[in-house]
């Protein structure tokens, strides 16, 4: 096959049908980016569950005398040294656990002052109605229902609390954002394919003559074949490379300058460059495969060879 013959016919067919060609582009970029988006979405999601999970305590809150009078959990009156002894020492031997910090009435006091000193309620409390309590830092934060069922309901046990519930709830709305992407993403690449398509079957009938030609001389189906495949995939490849320059832009725009997010959200742990450019060569294979193979298929039903 003659190369230069190939490029000809690439250079023809795209100068031909340039507003369907630069919509093929357009419809290809936005639906890539959105797929590039959606997988550093999840990405920075899971970097941030890593992050802020590594952090999480499971904190069990030990009754005092107020809760003894009013809380049915702790019916039995105040936990007693004795019985703080022995959550410790369960504590100490669970497998599950990493560490575990006691936290006193004074000391719970002093960081509900340092954190809410301006409430007005603030001013009524003592440190006798603070909970005592024991933070556990456990080996991995999915285990949080071991320790609930060990101590909830014990004597002395206010209450279990996990806080990686508070964060499941920000991830679950940051994972139901991330599918809203992806169905976008789909819809775009289903516009997308159609345009390939289209696009090819008006490029195949506008040569009509010339395929019908090269038919005639005993050409081969797939030297007919190749220059519309390659219009669609040279058209799908430079609406991926824009895709690619839509999600460095995005990068770093968003969050190294511009918006600056990284200096201005510290607790967030942001994904690096290395996530973005792994991407990169994803994107553009697939901007590459999938308009070649679309075309593959409707040349099938639309140019018969």
């Amino acid at each position: 096959m003659r190369a230069q013959f190939v490029l000809s016919e690439i250079g023809v067919g795209l100068r031909r049908n340039l507003t369907m060609t630069f919509a093929v582009i357009v419809s290809v970029a936005l639906s890539l980016a959105l797929f590039g988006g959606s997988l550093l979405m999840s990405d920075q999601v899971n970097t941030m569950k890593g992050y802020w999970y590594d952090k999480v305590n499971v904190s069990i809150f030990l009754c005092n005398k107020s809760d003894a009078e009013s809380d049915p959990n702790c019916a039995k009156g105040a936990v007693t040294d004795d019985q703080k002894k022995q959550i410790k020492t369960d504590l100490d031997k669970m497998s599950v656990v990493d560490t575990v910090s006691y936290e006193s009435q004074d000391d719970a006091y002093k960081h509900y002052k340092e954190q809410f000193g301006d409430s007005p309620l603030a001013a009524s409390l003592t440190p006798d109605q603070m909970q005592e309590s024991y933070r556990i830092k456990l080996k991995d934060p999915e285990k949080y229902q071991v320790i609930a069922t060990a101590f909830d309901g014990r004597d002395g046990v206010q209450s279990v609390q996990d806080q990686k519930g508070i964060l499941d709830n920000l991830f679950g709305l940051l994972n139901g954002m991330n599918w809203a992407a992806r169905a976008v993403m789909a819809l775009m690449l289903v516009v997308a394919l159609m345009l390939i398509v289209n696009t090819v079957r008006v490029s195949a009938f506008s040569r009509r003559r010339e395929t019908g030609i090269m038919r005639l001389v005993g050409a081969s189906g797939f030297y007919i074949q190749a220059p519309f495949i390659a219009e669609a995939a040279v058209a799908g490849l430079i609406g991926g490379t824009v895709a690619c320059g839509f999600l460095v832009v995005a990068r770093y725009f968003i969050i190294d300058h511009g918006l600056a997010l990284s200096e201005k959200l510290n607790l967030i742990n942001f994904i690096g460059w290395d996530a973005v450019l792994t991407k990169l060569p994803l994107i553009l294979a697939t901007s590459l495969l999938m308009p070649a193979l679309a075309a593959f298929f409707a040349l099938r039903k639309y140019l018969k060879v």
